[in-house]
């Protein structure tokens, strides 16, 4: 509900344009009247960043699309309706969750920790601005989810294995084309699996997991056009190419400003410790510990998956230290098993307390700094820093904090009701992210190419991120400054 009322709040994230671009050109890849035209090049799919999105699966937004556009129809602005379905597919992480963690726990417990998942800052506010990585979190949860319960229907033979097969690989293979990380789901399933097996039913495992695999790659093909040409080439070249990650940007990190490749080693888990709401890691820390004790065998063999299933991303970095930058977005499918674990301390306090009263105290309290930090920073949620590093305030100039530029909405409408008539705007970066959002009055220049042309009395828009405010003009008045707190999120000076 609150989702509902606040998407439109949201502005365009860095990332968000060309990829919404690389989304309406994917219609060319399925169009048979292209296919047989005598001309049909696949290079047309990727849209104008084809150089950049044509190796990036695009299983996500060819699903979300229509749904975007049906939005957009009812008179919502594209980036706004975007958001929204972002948003929505966000929900059914929550669920899916919910479901995974009540083959373990308690309902009640089960949704605690699913309630503390949606209510963490950092994910709320990706879940409207990021196309990319919270899609990527749901589908792999999805894909873990069934696959268990695929497992455990073969090992049980119950009669809705055939739904089971089509759901998990449905969820596998969406989960892959978004990200060659996916097949981790598959490896975790797959153990999985290897431990339900018995004497009995080696044939029938063999049998639908065989199905589960050979739909998973139909769905990867079918929803990824750059794979077509040479399907397991593609995919090894894609594999290598997201794991060295090249990228030339900078990251601000406890206060120095470091190449994304050149990052110390405690980066994740720093981040971890300080984007993450105060509850979480001691909830979490406890709950894996009374898990791993209350459990049977069986349910033990599942939560050891789950632990590698934070452990092995978290492992990867950490050791291999591949270029990191935007905080730790990339790995935020790593993140579910920590709310999991959290929801068996949950049970455990329920089980101690009792009392309602004393129970919902405790949910409440589980939940507040979320809420508190979403409402402080709302729309910029995703900045959220917890009050081990004193807040969004504290860690401004030691942390990257509002990244990925979605403050250009707030000071562009601002801007069109207090500039004057005629004004020209030079946008340090993205300048295309400002020009969805200015007045038809309003001029806007890019101000990397068009630095000469900067004269007295123009202005010109800077974003925080490695602290590019304090070295783009930093003599200049600010005529009007976005923050929250004591955190400057971008800046328009005027030049004298």
């Amino acid at each position: 509900m609150v989702g509902l009322l606040t998407f439109q709040n949201y502005g365009l994230s860095w990332d968000e344009p060309l990829f919404y671009d690389y989304a309406n050109a994917l219609g060319y890849a399925y169009s048979p009247a292209e296919w047989f035209s005598g001309n049909f090049n696949l290079e047309n799919a990727f849209g104008s960043s084809g150089t950049d999105h044509a190796n990036r699966g695009p299983a996500y937004i060819l699903l979300a699309r229509p749904i975007a556009s049906l939005v957009e129809s009812l008179g919502v602005d594209n980036a706004s309706a975007w958001h929204l379905v972002n948003f929505l597919t966000f929900q059914l992480g929550v669920y899916l969750l919910y479901r995974l963690a009540k083959k373990w726990m308690s309902k009640p417990a089960a949704v605690i920790s699913a309630a503390l998942f949606a209510w963490q800052p950092l994910l709320w506010g990706h879940s409207f601005i990021n196309p990319k990585d919270p899609p990527f979190l749901v589908f792999f949860l999805g894909a873990v989810c069934f696959g268990f319960e695929l497992a455990d229907s073969i090992a049980d033979d119950k009669n809705n294995k055939r739904s089971k097969v089509i759901l998990s690989a449905f969820f596998l293979g969406i989960a892959t084309s978004i990200r060659v990380l996916g097949p981790l789901a598959g490896l975790l399933i797959g153990i999985y699996a290897l431990g339900q097996i018995k004497k009995n039913n080696v044939f029938k495992f063999i049998k639908y997991l065989s199905t589960y695999a050979a739909l998973t790659l139909l769905v990867i093909f079918i929803t990824w056009p750059y794979l077509w040409a040479n399907p397991l080439q593609k995919f090894i070249e894609v594999f290598g190419f997201m794991s060295d990650n090249p990228t030339q940007l900078k990251v601000l990190f406890l206060g120095n400003i470091y190449k994304a490749d050149e990052l110390p080693r405690r980066y994740l888990p720093v981040l971890l410790g300080l984007t993450l709401t105060e509850p979480v890691w001691f909830t979490s820390l406890t709950g894996m510990a009374l898990g791993f004790w209350k459990s049977n065998t069986k349910q033990r063999f599942a939560l050891a998956l789950s632990v590698l299933w934070l452990a092995i991303p978290a492992t990867y970095v950490i050791l291999r230290q591949p270029p990191m930058y935007d905080g730790f977005r990339h790995f935020l499918f790593m993140l579910p098993p920590v709310f999991i674990f959290a929801g068996f301390a949950f049970e455990k306090f329920v089980e101690i307390l009792k009392s309602r009263w004393i129970i919902l105290s405790l949910s409440i309290t589980l939940l507040a700094p979320g809420i508190h930090g979403a409402l402080k920073l709302h729309p910029y949620e995703y900045a959220y820093y917890n009050s081990f590093t004193g807040g969004t305030s504290g860690a401004f100039r030691t942390y990257e904090t509002e990244f990925w530029l979605t403050c250009y909405r707030e000071a562009a409408m601002e801007f069109n009701q207090k500039a004057p008539q005629g004004a020209q705007l030079f946008v340090r970066r993205e300048s295309y992210i400002a020009q969805y959002y200015a007045a038809q009055n309003i001029t806007i220049r890019d101000y990397r190419t068009e630095f000469a042309k900067i004269a007295a009395g123009d202005f010109v828009l800077v974003n925080s991120r490695t602290n590019e405010d304090l070295k783009t003009f930093h003599d200049a008045p600010v005529f009007l400054s976005i923050r929250r707190g004591k955190a400057v999120f971008c800046e328009i000076k005027q030049i004298p």
